[in-house]
């Protein structure tokens, strides 16, 4: 059973490749939030991945989050996952994302642990 607590936090500096722009989530040079939201997904991906079982790994199903503020170009971009609950394979995490001025983003995701192989199986069947 993972601990609740667990936590990682991921960063990235916003730059051309991750902007609204470059995303098509809008039409400026600020952090998009789809990055963000991939930002927090990472971080909630690594807060466990270390005690997970041999052979698994988690995916994300679920992610209720505001961007609440744009950051600039050059800003680097801090997102903290926190474990709040596990209930046998679903994993719900606090998600909160920050620049240099403060938060920019907050809200939940949820992941599930699966298996892999059997996870991908189900996506790419071998023909026996």
């Amino acid at each position: 059973m993972l601990e609740k607590g667990l936590q990682h936090t991921s960063s990235t500096v916003v730059s051309a490749a991750n902007s609204a722009r470059t995303m098509g989530s809008g039409d400026l040079d600020v952090f998009a939030t789809p990055s963000m939201v991939a930002l927090m997904e990472n971080a909630a991906m690594l807060a466990v991945a270390a005690k997970l079982p041999e052979g698994s790994t988690t995916v994300g199903a679920q992610m209720n989050t505001s961007h609440i503020k744009p950051s600039p170009l050059g800003e680097t971009i801090s997102a903290t996952a926190t474990l709040q609950e596990a209930d046998d394979r679903k994993l719900t995490f606090s998600v909160v994302a920050q620049d240099s001025k403060g938060t920019i983003g907050e809200g939940t995701h949820i992941r599930f642990i699966v298996d892999k192989e059997k996870f991908l199986s189900k996506i790419y069947p071998t023909n026996k």
